[in-house]
């Protein structure tokens, strides 16, 4: 079985932290297919987390169904994956719910606040403690089963007839042992004070509270010694304010994408109504565009709520921001194009005859690139706006996109004739020359500088249009 290191930026061979490489294996046909990680036991056991936490993770990041079998050791992501994805997508697990924040070491171990709805991280190795990121859904799943607890031997829900067949045992065994087992259990502190109260009303008797047993020496539990100070209830209030908001956050994720865009929405529109500071505001938009998962079709947004007719100064303005959801992500610029068509719509008497300008300007910004202006030039869409509508921006827009071809062509033209390479005609193998660059120049003059008097082809002047 090969080893790999479990913090996948460490190239050090000799790297003492190290786990197996994911292998999987596909089974079934149709909608029957699935993926079963085959050694999930030993790589969970190398990063010291319950091998339902990184499958489950799996599903969460494909969007598919998990399954646990416990009996055979077997863990199943539906669908058909490849075991380098998969492997891809642990990394993305290890560096999120194992490696340390500070030290990068995963000699981390998970607690469980279930009154706070809290995931904490603590480091063995440099003593560091903190929260995990709850943005991600994985967390939902942590909070139902924590690491201390063994999900093979959690009680599964049974028939009615066997809840049944339980509870008739359970009081046949306080029975049938007589006044011994009764004596018993009245020592007990685990007494089951709501059965005798059960069996004195039946009997017509008092009911009576029984004594109260408190084995314990410390006074901590004793809730009569609970601080009751503004400080204390504000605390308390804090912490199930936070507690209610982590739970919300992980609601947001399970709605549709046209519920979380709308979320998306009026969270940026606030945000313009406080009238927030630029780089507070753009770190701010993209944390709540990442949580919602919507950043692809945040520029949607962002175009309608921060762009009106002064489109091309607003583009300078929120450069840095577009960039953010834009940079290397050509899905994203896509959108942001629909956003820009949506707008030239609203302002169309002031917008349509600048849209040559306004497209140059995004190029030059470099927040769309080239490649997608062409792909968009190709197809009239009606995706974000009439047939007719998009068709008359594509025609203000085709002196735009015929000079970016132009240029891409004249770019490509030019790496090709860069160098040219002569064999030599001497009949020597192994010879090779390289040709001088063909002059063009009918003509030099005496200092050697080439003078060109033929007129230059007519080209498209961009600055012009």
């Amino acid at each position: 079985m090969a080893f790999i290191n479990v913090n996948s930026e460490v190239t050090d061979q000799f790297y003492r932290y190290k786990m197996p490489k994911i292998i999987a294996k596909v089974e079934g046909k149709g909608n029957g297919i699935k993926t079963v990680i085959v050694n999930m036991v030993e790589v969970a056991k190398a990063l010291c987390r319950p091998p339902t936490y990184p499958t489950k993770f799996f599903g969460c990041e494909l969007g598919a169904q998990t399954q646990f079998d416990f009996k055979n050791d077997r863990y199943i992501v539906n669908g058909s994956h490849d075991a380098n994805k998969l492997q891809q997508l642990l990394d993305v697990f290890i560096k999120k719910f194992v490696l340390c924040d500070e030290c990068s070491n995963p000699e981390t171990t998970l607690s469980v606040s279930q009154k706070a709805q809290i995931i904490k991280a603590r480091c063995q190795a440099c003593g560091h403690q903190a929260n995990i990121d709850m943005r991600h859904k994985l967390t939902t799943f942590i909070l139902k089963n924590p690491p201390d607890m063994d999900p093979a031997t959690t009680p599964s829900k049974g028939s009615k007839k066997e809840k049944k067949d339980k509870k008739g045992k359970k009081s046949e065994k306080s029975t049938v042992n007589g006044d011994d087992g009764d004596n018993n259990d009245r020592n007990s502190p685990e007494i089951n004070t709501q059965e005798q109260i059960a069996a004195q009303r039946a009997s017509g008797g008092a009911v009576d509270a029984p004594p109260i047993v408190n084995n314990s020496c410390d006074d901590e539990d004793d809730w009569g010694d609970e601080d009751v100070s503004d400080a204390a209830v504000a605390k308390r209030m804090k912490e199930l304010t936070d507690a209610a908001k982590v739970m919300a956050m992980s609601d947001d994720l399970e709605k549709t994408i046209n519920e979380r865009m709308d979320i998306f929405y009026k969270f940026v529109q606030d945000k313009i109504n406080k009238k927030c500071n630029v780089a507070v505001l753009d770190a701010d938009i993209l944390q709540e565009a990442e949580r919602l998962e919507v950043k692809d079709k945040a520029a949607l947004v962002l175009v309608e709520l921060l762009m009106d007719k002064d489109i091309i100064a607003q583009i300078k303005k929120y450069r840095k921001l577009f960039l953010r959801f834009c940079y290397d992500n050509q899905k994203g610029q896509k959108y942001m194009l629909g956003g820009i068509e949506q707008l030239i719509n609203v302002h169309k008497d002031v917008l349509l005859p600048k849209v040559p300008h306004i497209f140059k300007d995004l190029y030059e910004a470099d927040i769309i690139e080239e490649e997608v202006f062409l792909d968009w030039g190709k197809k009239v869409s009606k995706k974000y706006v009439s047939k007719a509508v998009s068709q008359e921006i594509h025609d203000k827009a085709d002196m735009f996109i015929k000079w970016l071809a132009e240029a891409e062509e004249e770019e490509s033209s030019e790496d090709e004739d860069a160098v040219e390479v002569a064999f030599s005609t001497t009949g020597k193998v192994g010879v090779e020359t390289i040709a001088p660059p063909k002059s063009t120049s009918p003509e030099l003059n005496s200092n050697n500088v080439a003078v060109d008097n033929a007129e230059e082809e007519e080209e498209i002047d961009i600055d012009a249009i």
